[in-house]
């Protein structure tokens, strides 16, 4: 197993700490690198900046992405680590040498489940890790340095900590085998709305399922199945949809069968006198579909949206 330890600096950590997210965004000023050091649910730990030489919390990896700034702010807000989409561009332009423009483009280390320690329980980095490393360092799980760490992680998480496998999330349908989990310092991290956000974004390639529309400022993930009728924020339960597509989506006046096809209500001709353009859709199959099987709309999903939500 390999841990990451980001560098961050105080006031992000502070305000994460006091309104005690589900999930942040550890944004990187910079739209250029794409991070690759750890795998899906690695430990991300965060380190202060200097003087303030300690590890003070972590998460668990979910996905990077690149986002221009105001959708890294639609997506994530007080979890970006700022009041307010005006100093979040402001912090950008502070750590930015070029012209940053409008609405730049920032690396999003998007992590579930984050944990923040009391600074009596703060961290002290180990030793290898200089004063003058700037962006962060990982260390595999076999060294004694990260082993010792760990091991002070645990004590501070003693109980019903988020280092401790989770046997209710392990038995989640689609998470299977807890053989997987054998570390107990993995753990099956829980979704937010701005990680399910990203997911679903990244995994429809950036592009509307129904028409394939690319211009990112106008595509929103839609869950099939609410969250707020238990709908999880899970890939299955996601479509990357054009803006309009996805208000009459919620609307109930189209739906997509579990063999991913398009109906389309008779109630938007009846109600608006209109809708050629959206009867145009109907019938057809869903346009872009994720690569993986696994990632596709659930069945059961979407016949609960056929059922349920949709018009007729």
């Amino acid at each position: 197993m390999k841990i990451w330890i980001g560098v961050t600096d105080r006031s992000w950590f502070e305000q994460q700490k006091a309104q005690a997210p589900e999930e942040v965004n550890f944004w990187q000023p910079g739209g250029t690198s794409t991070f690759k050091v750890l795998p899906e649910e690695g430990l991300f730990l965060f380190k202060l900046h200097h003087p303030d030489n300690f590890i003070a919390g972590g998460g668990y990896f979910v996905r990077h992405s690149f986002l221009p700034v105001s959708l890294a702010w639609k997506a994530f807000g007080l979890n970006n680590g700022v009041r307010d989409l005006a100093e979040f561009q402001a912090r950008i332009r502070k750590y930015r040498r070029d012209d940053a423009g409008h609405d730049p483009v920032i690396g999003c280390i998007v992590l579930a489940q984050p944990f923040f320690l009391e600074q009596h329980d703060w961290i002290p980095v180990p030793e290898s890790f200089k004063k003058n490393i700037v962006t962060g360092k990982s260390y595999e799980s076999e060294t004694d340095e990260c082993r010792q760490l760990i091991e002070m992680l645990r004590l501070r998480l003693a109980g019903p900590s988020v280092l401790a496998r989770d046997s209710a999330l392990d038995d989640q349908s689609g998470y299977g085998d807890q053989n997987r989990y054998g570390n107990p310092l993995m753990v099956r991290p829980r979704l937010g709305q701005g990680s399910f956000r990203v997911l679903v974004t990244e995994t429809y390639q950036r592009r509307c399922a129904l028409t394939g529309e690319r211009t990112l400022p106008v595509l929103e993930a839609a869950h099939i199945k609410p969250y707020a009728e238990q709908g999880p924020h899970r890939i299955q339960n996601g479509l990357l949809l054009r803006s309009d597509l996805h208000i009459l989506f919620d609307q109930g006046y189209f739906t997509i069968t579990p063999d991913h096809h398009v109906l389309v209500s008779k109630r938007i001709r009846e109600e608006f006198e209109n809708g050629r353009d959206y009867y145009a859709l109907g019938g057809k199959p869903v346009k872009v579909l994720p690569d993986l099987e696994k990632n596709r709309p659930a069945p059961e999903f979407l016949q609960w949206h056929n059922e349920q939500i949709y018009l007729g």
